[in-house]
């Protein structure tokens, strides 16, 4: 993780002295026709700032688009050294995400140019409240930081070392703050995740990601368990097993534990994440072309692993229990083939474990799932989310714009969408149904692991909801927003650790 100083300024912002001030515009212009030009607006009350920056917003070439950059070097009355001004595009649509997105910029602006320090103004505008603005602001920055070029030889380290935000007279001190130091937090939460989705699979094997889970819960203190084969054999995870057993790494059942004190009864929540640390897609081989992104493939699992660590070092008042699948995808003389049958983990002792016919064994995400959700419930959890980049279907239907979800209880799935207000993050709610749930009846036995081509996505989360049964629960299938396939102006390309902010505030909202 890097060592970005974060603090924060309340000091008149003319007066501060920084290699860089950043300071939002947005889009005034409430005009239509062919006619009507973009009015940019500095979202700050310093005069001299404004007076600064007269000259550019007045030009017309700058339009405040979102995430639009134009940098004044010298700025007049100013005792910054440059003045960078973000866009946050229309002001009517700006929300707190743009402010998110606007401080990623800025920090992805200096990285190149070897700034190493920046102070970042938060908006003066109504509509954007400061201390949501604040968390946001700090987020942004921790993410915009990130550079997934670990392993180049002539790395050179661009991160940036200070970010001050600098906060406008009159902003509830105590309320910025607090958001300011839970937007450390999950800023730097993400990039964890993001640093394990990273990783290749050669460096991050099951037990590796093991041993960074229990790592991490040691330093923020949650209960850690890891396992391997003898206990996946002993919990009878015929389905995870199913997959683990075509590799020569050994799987890794990880259980994260959180439980506040003072906290005995309410829900239980629990978060299952699928991690196959790489996916070759088994005897069900993959095509070659970008089969080396399938080292992403455990990005559910590590989304997981970072919401909990969020989760500890923000200490809601709710038990949490998290489990990571984790094994390779392998097409070994062991690995399972199409036409097995496999024996899920049954729910109960005195229960058979589901029958489920292997089509393709490139459909294991959804098999490892199926003993996670089991699992949970086993440990006590009265509520279910599992994220997973599950299916190809999913980033046909919704792009690489939102991410699919589903859920089989609405008060549980609606927690999770008002959370997306605060996480700034995209989901598309997607349909369930028996209809869906007939298309992977097995002749053989009691399901089959795919569906066929149509309504993937669905038929997958139809595969999960059988082992949630009764009990809430939510399934995220995250394939098409766990990987940035090109640099955003606020992101680099590579892992976006997406689901860990939605995650916790989901938690938080219990």
């Amino acid at each position: 993780m890097n060592d970005m100083r974060t603090q924060l300024s309340f000091a008149p912002l003319s007066g501060i002295e920084t290699d860089l001030l950043a300071v939002l515009a947005a889009d005034t212009q409430t005009a239509k026709g062919p006619n009507a030009k973009p009015e940019p607006v500095l979202l700050t009350t310093d005069e001299a700032v404004k007076a600064a920056a007269a000259t550019v917003l007045a030009s017309g070439e700058y339009k405040a688009g979102a995430n639009e950059t134009v940098l004044v070097h010298a700025p007049a009355g100013l005792k910054a050294k440059r003045l960078l001004i973000v866009g946050l595009g229309k002001q009517a649509k700006a929300t707190i995400n743009s402010v998110r997105n606007a401080a990623g910029t800025a920090v992805r602006f200096t990285k190149p140019r070897g700034i190493r320090e920046l102070v970042f103004a938060l908006p003066v505008a109504g509509e954007l409240d400061a201390a949501r603005s604040a968390r946001a602001a700090v987020e942004g920055a921790f993410v915009g930081d990130f550079d997934p070029d670990t392993y180049r030889s002539d790395r050179k380290d661009l991160s940036v070392q200070s970010f001050t935000l600098a906060v406008p007279a009159g902003a509830g001190k105590a309320a910025v703050e607090a958001a300011f130091a839970e937007g450390v937090i999950v800023g730097e939460s993400q990039n964890f995740t993001r640093s394990l989705v990273n990783e290749p699979g050669n460096k991050l094997t099951p037990t590796i990601l093991g041993q960074r889970a229990a790592e991490m819960a040691a330093e923020v203190g949650l209960k850690a368990e890891v396992y391997s084969t003898e206990k996946l054999h002993e919990l009878k995870m015929g389905a995870f097993w199913s997959v683990a057993q075509g590799s020569e790494e050994p799987p890794a059942l990880i259980v994260l534990r959180y439980e506040p004190e003072g906290v005995t009864d309410g829900p239980v929540l629990g978060l299952v994440g699928k991690g196959i640390t790489f996916d070759s897609g088994g005897i069900s081989l993959k095509p070659g072309d970008n089969m080396e992104k399938m080292k992403y493939d455990m990005a559910g699992g590590a989304a997981m692993i970072g919401a909990m660590r969020s989760i500890a070092l923000l200490k809601p008042k709710v038990r949490v229990i998290c489990i990571v699948c984790a094994t390779e995808n392998m097409p070994d003389g062991k690995a399972q083939k199409p036409g097995d049958v496999q024996i899920a983990m049954p729910i109960a002792p005195d229960r058979h474990g589901k029958s489920i016919e292997i089509i393709n064994t490139d459909a294991e995400g959804r098999l490892v799932l199926a003993d996670g959700l089991t699992y949970a419930k086993q440990l006590g959890a009265t509520h279910l989310i599992d994220a997973a980049t599950l299916t190809g279907a999913c980033v046909v239907a919704l792009g690489m714009i939102n991410a699919g979800a589903f859920s089989n209880d609405d008060a549980t799935y609606a927690k999770f969408d008002a959370a997306l207000a605060t996480s700034g993050e995209k989901f598309w709610r997607l349909p369930l149904g028996e209809e869906y749930g007939e298309m992977i009846k097995s002749d053989i036995g009691d399901i089959k692991n795919t569906g066929g081509r149509w309504g993937g996505a669905s038929t997958a989360a139809e595969f999960l909801k059988v082992f949630a049964e009764e009990t809430p629960w939510i399934h995220l299938d995250i394939a098409g927003m766990a990987w940035m396939e090109e640099n955003k102006p606020y992101i680099a390309k590579g892992p976006s650790g997406v689901g860990v902010r939605s995650i916790l505030e989901w938690v938080r909202s219990y």
